[in-house]
């Protein structure tokens, strides 16, 4: 096990005798195995508070920069503020570059402005993969600001890391879900998404499709797009796909919206029988409260934008390296076990 630290250090920790420390560092035997472990221990101790010197006082500014729903972007707000005490001793500080919808033109002057004025640590990105965004983030990485996509990710870019949940498995943990609320019961499934160029929302419906196709080919799926998850756009969209198809009897939310969609299947007197959504934003919490919707797929916000500040704070060498990252867990939330701060 390798290390910085003279015996003296390590036994003064684990409270051990320099020779036991130096028998069980050079394998020579002769000692406990809980002692050996207490070594072990010990070192991981001095590496924590190591960390903790590396990282006290230290000041991080990251820029938030996001085109998602204002729901969506006030849930990520309040996550990392939420998170900011945990990542203490060091000082996280915040800028947020939140957009509903717009040109890509006016997302990569955000990112250009944020690489040209300096002062940046890193950048949270929300963005369509799209060659502009990804050249864009070429740009932050070659002035030394490196950037972690939140969400959907742009695996062909510069990016350090991607913070979020497997969209494809997510995808099709929504078809296992709707397929098994309709049993054998007849009806198309209506799919919507905000934008067809934001990755994450493009592998949720390739995950959905492929898995809803093997296990219900004779459902058929009608695809509602380039709403931006906005409700006044929403609700015509769906009126429009409702009124042109009377057998759709299920949904499966990849891009938002929901409460438009359900005002659209009101309007026309319409039921649904499965609603599978995504994230526990605030109109998703109290549609599922009030059981209109059937199923969340939602990830821990708080946990994410943690990860997100922790790989900005290595690419700076203020945390040492834990390895890959590894998707968020996909937690299947219904009105029946909903956190409990949500209940």
């Amino acid at each position: 096990m390798s290390h910085p630290y003279p015996i003296r250090e390590i036994a003064r920790q684990a409270g051990l005798s320099e020779a036991t420390v130096d028998r069980v560092l050079n394998n020579r035997g002769g000692v406990r195995e809980s002692t050996t472990r207490e070594v072990h221990q010990a070192i991981k101790d001095l590496d924590r508070q190591r960390t903790q010197v590396r990282i006290g006082g230290r000041t991080f500014m990251i820029d938030i920069v996001m085109q998602a729903p204002e729901r969506f972007s006030l849930a990520v707000r309040a996550a990392l503020e939420a998170e900011l005490p945990a990542l203490r001793p060091a000082v996280m500080r915040s800028r947020f570059h939140f957009r509903e919808t717009g040109p890509v033109e006016e997302l990569i002057a955000t990112l250009d402005r944020v690489a040209a004025r300096g002062g940046s640590q890193g950048v949270v990105l929300k963005a369509p993969d799209v060659p502009e965004v990804t050249a864009a983030v070429g740009r932050l990485a070659a002035v030394g600001i490196p950037v972690v996509t939140l969400v959907t990710d742009l695996p062909g870019s510069a990016r350090r890391s991607y913070v979020g949940i497997d969209n494809r498995a997510a995808g099709a943990t929504a078809a296992y879900l709707l397929g098994q609320g309709l049993g054998d019961r007849p009806g198309n499934v209506l799919t919507t998404i905000s934008r067809g160029f934001f990755r994450g929302e493009e592998e949720r419906e390739m995950g959905f499709r492929s898995a809803l196709r093997n296990a219900h080919p004779a459902r058929t799926l009608v695809e509602v797009t380039d709403s931006d998850g906005l409700d006044a756009t929403q609700r015509d969209l769906v009126l429009r796909a409702l009124r042109h198809d009377p057998e759709i009897r299920a949904v499966y939310s990849i891009g938002g919206g929901n409460t438009a969609t359900i005002q659209a299947f009101e309007e026309l007197g319409r039921a649904y029988e499965v609603f599978i959504a995504h994230d526990l934003d605030h109109d998703n919490t109290r549609l599922l409260r009030e059981r209109r919707l059937s199923a969340v797929l939602h990830h821990d916000l708080r946990q994410d934008m943690r990860r997100a500040c922790q790989i900005i704070m290595r690419a700076h060498g203020a945390l040492p390296d834990d390895g890959p990252a590894l998707p968020s867990p996909i937690q299947v939330v219904t009105p029946y076990n909903m956190p409990p701060d949500l209940v």
